[in-house]
């Protein structure tokens, strides 16, 4: 075996894009150097802010092919003949005719490695994908994420010289571009990354990244404190220092009033700087970056400049802050008006008024005073008014945790801290691992945003797709799901999905009684959601085909009270009773859908009178004990106590089918038999459908 590696050598790769970069570079090189690749070698893979390299092993040749493939008859059709030929890519003169039929012989010759790397290297790594790129060059035509330095080439230390744009591969590449003493050569991927760290320079991402994380937590310890866990960010900086140096730089006290996430956030966002927390965990006026040098000064003069850069960053931050308190954020809403949320739907004031309206009917659905009410409707009312404030204008990302701030001052007294933690919570759980809102008033705003969004664009048409979900539904649904299980809230959902200018369709039903029916988006809604219930259980290996089988049995939109059906429901089906009663029911339903395909439905009541055999007497009796005993158990909500009652047929019916011929020759007796076992699978069906039920 030969080792082959390759490096991409070029000015500044955007931090972002180098991960995806490598793993594309890994791709295409094993990709189109198949010839020479065993399937399964490891791919060595390294990238930092102005290189990506992998290395692998190879054969060094590949060893001459010959083959012969049997085509059509010799007295086939030219058609079949000349289509045969395309297919192979070959010509009449490959032919000969053997036992009656064409033989197509080939013959692919010995190649070295270094002869598949030259012929198909190049073309396939001009290809490589970047997010953006740029055309550079005399000619400009050639198109890279940045201007392409060097290019290493190496085939068991020996230079393969391949050549990308106006780039030829060679054996040498640079060091830091400050440490580094100018270029040197390499012979293999152990020997350079060797040298790299001579002069100055990780390439192994993973020990960069611990370097880095490291580092900062080694400093922080120093003056007692802990870095803010921000993995996204380590990921950053970790593709911005290729010789990583571990800094810890003040902040000036006038600045440790502004809210953290202000704080915070231009730190992260404008100058990559990790949080710093003292040992309450509370914000410390401090914060930690790294250089991507070792400077003669300790960096002394480093940290001074990025602590005069976060000055500066901090007094506009300060000055928005200010400038914001001087209005209260009830005053904005009319600038809403100004703000259209999307063409379909209306502007952000209309949706804050919806939403205060919808925080509201919930608060009260989940049990709240008339203060707790109010509170919520307020906070619903006012969770998008800090979309017109200087610092949201500003930073974005701070949306609602603004208008929490703002809404405590606005708000004296009780009102003040309840509104502003709801509004500062409204868009919890913002992912899978984002804690949910807790408390009357902010799940109840949360729920109110989600339900709100979700409902509005079910209305106008603009539902997810397999392609695409551009206004995050699917996230949405998910929050309202987590929000209601977690807390485990009982709340009538189907009500809250209809629009309040929409309403409900009247038809007749029975003797002239109208139903009401509401918009067709509603059901279409529901269904999304629990959807997303399904994918949420298949995720965590919960039986999702149990949810199936209890929404089966009947309507119902209180997501609480359908998980702790499905909860019992599950628990049951793991007890012996449980997998025989699913056994028997599916027997039972086999022989109806059999059975009713000649002379059913099955469906009319059991006559005692024709029963003959104990078994059936006893099965008929168990049956009806579910009837009763189930429906006033499911309505009292005791579900377990329920599956328990079911499971409790389970001998009754195991000995029907052991004792009693169903298909019996009398015509009476097998109907009525039949119908027994209609009644059965009908009691079991309204605890849930035993059909829907998988394994």
């Amino acid at each position: 075996m030969a080792e082959f590696f390759l490096e991409l050598f070029s000015e500044e790769i955007p931090a972002r894009m180098q991960a995806q970069a490598v793993r594309s570079l890994s791709i295409i090189s094993t990709g189109v150097l198949q010839d020479i690749v065993l399937p399964g070698t490891p791919v060595t893979e390294f990238y930092g802010p102005r290189r990506i390299a992998v290395g692998f092993e190879v054969q060094p040749k590949v060893v001459a092919v010959h083959n012969a493939q049997r085509g059509p008859r010799a007295d086939a059709p030219p058609q079949a003949v000349e289509g045969f030929l395309r297919k192979n890519n070959a010509s009449r003169d490959g032919l000969r005719v053997e036992d009656g039929y064409f033989i197509l012989t080939t013959s692919t010759p010995e190649r070295t490695a270094q002869d598949v790397i030259v012929e198909k290297l190049p073309s396939a790594l001009a290809k490589l994908p970047w997010p953006k790129s740029m055309r550079w060059g005399s000619g400009g035509e050639f198109t890279w994420v940045r201007p392409l330095r060097r290019i290493v080439c190496l085939l068991d230390g020996e230079v393969v010289p391949v050549m990308l744009g106006p780039v030829t591969a060679g054996n040498v590449t640079e060091g830091h571009r400050v440490h580094g003493k100018g270029p040197f050569e390499v012979s293999s991927a152990a020997v350079w990354e060797e040298k790299l760290r001579e002069h100055r320079v990780i390439a192994n991402p993973a020990e960069r990244r611990a370097r880095v994380a490291e580092g900062i937590a080694a400093e922080a310890a120093k003056l007692g404190l802990t870095v803010a866990p921000d993995e996204a960010l380590l990921d950053e900086v970790t593709g911005l220092a290729e010789w990583p140096v571990p800094l810890i730089g003040k902040i000036d006290n006038e600045f440790m009033e502004l809210p953290p996430e202000v704080r915070e956030l231009s730190m992260k966002i404008n100058q990559k700087y990790f949080a710093l927390r003292d040992e309450t965990g509370a914000p410390a006026p401090y914060f930690a970056f790294v250089a991507n040098l070792a400077a003669d000064d300790e960096g002394k003069a480093i940290i001074a400049g990025n602590e005069r850069v976060l000055r500066a960053r901090l007094s506009d931050a300060r000055h928005f802050w200010t400038l914001d308190l001087k209005t209260r954020l009830d005053e904005l809403l009319p600038k809403l008006e100004k703000i259209t949320f999307h063409a379909k739907i209306g502007t952000q004031r209309q949706r804050a008024d919806r939403i205060g309206a919808l925080a509201k009917e919930i608060a009260e659905q989940l049990g709240a005073d008339g203060y707790e009410s109010k509170q919520a409707e307020t906070a619903g009312l006012l969770a998008k008014a800090d979309l017109v404030t200087g610092m949201v204008g500003e930073f974005p990302e701070l949306q609602g945790i603004m208008g929490g701030y703002y809404a405590e001052r606005s708000y004296h007294g009780w009102d003040g801290p309840l509104v502003g933690q709801a509004i500062r919570a409204h868009y919890q759980p913002k992912g899978p691992s984002d804690a949910v809102p807790s408390g009357i008033v902010a799940v109840s705003v949360a729920l109110a945003d989600k339900l709100d969004t979700l409902r509005e664009f079910f209305a106008v048409g603009e539902k997810p797709t397999g392609s695409g979900d551009p206004f995050a539904l699917r996230r949405a649904a998910l929050g309202v799901i987590r929000t209601v299980l977690e807390n485990g809230i009982r709340l009538t959902l189907k009500p809250l999905l209809k629009r309040p200018v929409d309403d409900t369709e009247l038809l007749p039903f029975g003797e002239g009684q109208p139903v009401e029916v509401a918009p067709k988006y509603v059901d279409e809604l529901f269904n999304f959601i629990i959807e997303r219930l399904r994918v949420k259980l298949r995720g965590e290996g919960k039986r999702f085909d149990v949810l199936d089988a209890v929404l089966a049995a009947g309507e119902d939109d209180d997501l609480a009270r359908i998980m702790m059906r499905v909860e019992a429901l599950s628990n049951m089906l793991n007890t012996m009773d449980g997998t025989n009663l699913l056994t028997a029911y599916r027997r039972a339903a086999n022989i109806l859908r059999i059975e009713n395909a000649v002379d059913g439905p099955h469906d009319v009541s059991p006559d005692p009178g024709l029963f003959e055999q104990e078994e059936e007497r006893t099965l008929f009796q168990d049956t009806a004990g579910i009837v009763f005993g189930c429906n006033e158990l499911l309505r009292n909500e005791d579900f377990e106590q329920a599956m328990t009652m079911l499971a409790a047929i389970r001998p009754a019916i195991d000995a029907f089918f052991e004792n009693v011929t169903v298909n019996a020759d009398a015509p009476d007796l097998r109907r009525n038999r039949l119908r027994l076992l209609a009644r059965f699978t009908g009691a079991v069906n309204q605890v849930a459908d035993f059909s829907r039920i998988e394994g």
